[in-house]
């Protein structure tokens, strides 16, 4: 991934907390294609109807992360108040994901896959709100 390389490239310089934000970027655009997989395997597995919440949060959460990975990449003039709520968004998402896909993880390896990317995209994002919003 080159979120590190790019946030670090830009005009403005580098800052404190580019790691944490580029570990954000990148968990979070992993988060948007795992969510999307894992809500393709869903609507293919015999019995999808059971997993319709499952496939509903997976696409909530690949939305939200994706919107999420492209404001924390934007580095010119950012917006305190819309970064803060973006990531918070993410973080419910990702957590709610995460619980429903577990709830599946042991009949299901693309369910459980996804809870532990879940996982990771919610601490990244807590990670930023921390060291650069002060949350």
């Amino acid at each position: 991934m080159h979120a590190h390389t790019m946030i670090a490239a830009h005009p403005a310089g580098h800052v404190d907390g580019t790691d944490f934000l580029a570990a954000c970027v990148d968990a979070c655009f992993d988060c948007v294609q795992t969510c999307t997989a894992c809500a393709d395997a869903c609507l293919d597995e015999e019995r999808p109807d059971e997993l319709r919440q499952c496939i509903r949060l997976n696409l909530d959460c690949a939305d939200l992360c994706a919107a999420t990975g492209a404001i924390v990449s934007r580095r010119t003039r950012p917006n305190d108040g819309v970064m803060r709520a973006v990531l918070q968004a993410c973080i419910e998402a990702c957590h709610s994901c995460g619980a429903e896909c577990t709830r599946h993880a042991d009949r299901h390896y693309h369910c459980r896959v996804c809870a532990e990317i879940c996982k990771t995209c919610e601490a990244a994002c807590r990670a930023v709100l921390q060291a650069k919003l002060g949350r």
